[in-house]
């Protein structure tokens, strides 16, 4: 549901029939979004970027784990994002969304800082889009109107 996403291919998916716990590994293409001044350095000047996300959901005990990296720029950049759904110790009908992500970025000089930033940026946001689009999902499933 993402505009930057152009397709998202599942590479690996198992279930461990003794747990219940639902593999998936996937590789997602998106459009590079890094903004058209800084693609003067020729490493940053590709159409596309590739993510691999893996995710472990476990309906027995309501919570899903998703972790991800860029495959793109790997010798420059390490992108990492990690990210927890599970049910709120304070209401059960709630949901906890626990996210962390780490950028490091080398070999780009003075620019290392202003790609770190722009990078950080991108991710706040788009874990924001991202919950956005889970409540709209939620609020489709169930029928009913989220707080605000």
């Amino acid at each position: 549901m993402d505009k930057n996403v152009i397709s998202v291919k599942i590479v690996e998916e198992k279930r461990d029939e003794s747990t219940g716990v639902i593999y998936r590994k996937r590789i997602a293409i998106c459009q590079n979004v890094v903004p058209e001044i800084l693609r003067k350095m020729s490493i940053l000047k590709v159409p596309n970027i590739q993510l691999e996300e893996e995710s472990w959901l476990n309906p027995q005990e309501r919570n899903m784990a998703i972790r991800s990296h860029c495959l793109t720029w790997t010798q420059y950049a390490s992108m990492k994002e990690e990210s927890v759904f599970q049910e709120s110790v304070e209401n059960p009908n709630w949901t906890e969304f626990i996210q962390r992500g780490r950028i490091s970025i080398t070999g780009a000089g003075f620019l290392n800082c202003i790609l770190e930033t722009f990078a950080s940026t991108f991710l706040r946001r788009g874990a924001q889009k991202g919950i956005r689009i889970m409540e709209m999902l939620l609020k489709e499933q169930c029928g009913a109107p989220l707080a605000e």
